[in-house]
């Protein structure tokens, strides 16, 4: 028999997900949701056809329950919904930056707990996303959520310890990649290309560029050896960005991210 979903906070994130799960529908039974704001509410029920209800039903009806919530309000949830968790139910919880020892403090004992790191190219069903299990949490469970969660990407199990770093990489991730997009956009106007031409070769390019990684499954530095000529363009053009520093900008802005997120954790 499928398994009852609930959600606890209707965002974007939890958007995305329902998106690939319900590209499944058999996978899951009855789905109840709830959040304060009505229009999202609304949204999921009409998409979704799921069932609006208040947190106590969500997870009272459901087997997996979603915590999807502001990181600064798990703990409100989590005790306004106490009496209704127990060893049967699956809580994963996509809030960032809350480790699972916290959520697990918050709720009855024996509840297994699935901690995921998810980002936002999920929205597009290309995320990146890594789980960790508690206590409770079975490998079988680890797995269903990993099942879950493919529906919108790619996911891997590791152990907690290795979120904050996650969290620094492909969490905070697309933000920089949105940034080199842009920069380069921009220096293609620089260099005399219309705003339609500049976002269209740039686009492409990055897109064809990692393409050939996945499928070449080579590393980096040999592809880019491959298009550097000596005394030509593009030798010219990556001794600059060295100069310029990117390489340590990357090392450094990785290293801010994932202090940040131990910071926030510990908060």
């Amino acid at each position: 028999m499928p398994a009852n979903l609930g959600i606890l906070g209707c965002g974007k994130m939890a958007y995305a997900l329902m998106k690939g799960i319900s590209s499944n529908p058999s996978s899951y039974g009855d789905v109840f949701v709830y959040d304060p704001d009505e229009a999202r509410v609304c949204l999921f029920a009409d998409e979704f056809n799921a069932r609006p209800v208040s947190p106590d039903v969500v997870v009272a009806g459901s087997d997996i329950v979603i915590v999807a919530v502001k990181p600064a309000q798990v703990r409100e949830v989590l005790q306004a919904t106490r009496d209704q968790w127990n060893e049967t139910k699956l809580l994963v919880s996509i809030a960032a930056g809350i480790k699972i020892t916290n959520i697990e403090k918050q709720a009855p004992e024996g509840v297994r707990v699935v901690r995921v790191m998810p980002n936002t190219p999920c929205l597009v069903g290309e995320g990146a996303s890594a789980i960790a299990g508690g206590h409770s949490a079975s490998l079988a469970d680890l797995q269903t959520v990993q099942v879950m969660l493919e529906q919108v990407g790619l996911t891997i199990i590791i152990d907690e310890t290795h979120m904050d770093a996650v969290t620094a990489v492909s969490g905070s991730g697309p933000a920089y990649a949105f940034l080199v997009a842009e920069a380069f956009i921009d220096a293609a106007l620089g260099a005399g290309l219309s705003s339609d031409i500049s976002r269209q070769l740039v686009l492409q390019t990055l897109k064809g560029s990692i393409k050939m990684l996945e499928q070449s499954g080579s590393h980096p530095a040999i592809l880019k050896a491959q298009v550097t000529s000596p005394g030509g363009t593009t030798i010219a053009g990556l001794r600059q960005l060295e100069a310029g520093g990117l390489r340590e900008a990357f090392f450094a802005a990785v290293e801010k991210a994932k202090q940040r997120s131990i910071e926030l954790g510990a908060d």
